[in-house]
């Protein structure tokens, strides 16, 4: 009888299958950027159930096996990471060219609003009148960027499956 620690996928793939890239050499998603899972070939496979073999060799399978799965864990964390990076960077960048955007603008239509207003009313109550203008116009960027950053989920692959090492470490791998 056999088993490992790898996840089942979405779509009945298993946790280190991987897709093409379609020849961009970046990968479509997340599970697109984990490496293959490395079989794991350890106690289980080669002692019976209740049998034991040496102490050593128990120990010398824990060992590998676990060092595999933590090698799989850093390669979805990373995975994970990189997707994340680069979600932050648009947001970033959005935040970055409304704010340059805006100072543009501002600079050269303030003026010539302010210039039209000031032929119809007095002069301050036009410069508040654009004032008002362009605060609403900076609303309205600041929410597009946090609607960039509230659609960032964190790491929820890696979390999921190092929530399950504990039972795979106790040999109850299918909780």
């Amino acid at each position: 009888m056999s088993s490992s620690f790898e996840t089942p996928r979405a779509g009945g793939g298993s946790f280190g299958s991987t897709s093409a890239t379609g020849g961009t050499g970046r990968a479509e998603s997340i599970r697109d950027a984990i490496p293959d899972a490395e079989p794991i070939h350890g106690a289980h496979d080669t002692y019976a159930k209740g049998e034991v073999g040496s102490i050593g060799a128990l120990i010398g399978d824990i060992s590998t096996d676990f060092s595999t799965l933590m090698r799989q864990e850093v390669a979805l964390a990373k995975a994970e990471a990189t997707q994340a990076g680069t979600t932050i960077a648009k947001a970033v960048a959005m935040f970055a060219a409304a704010g340059i955007a805006g100072l543009l603008v501002l600079l050269f239509v303030s003026n010539a609003l302010w210039g039209l207003l000031d032929n119809w009313m007095d002069r301050g109550l036009a410069a508040i009148i654009v004032a008002l203008l362009w605060a609403i116009v900076a609303a309205v960027l600041a929410l597009a960027g946090k609607k960039q950053l509230d659609s960032f989920k964190g790491l929820p692959n890696t979390t999921e499956t190092a929530k399950r090492v504990p039972d795979a470490l106790k040999g109850n791998e299918a909780h």
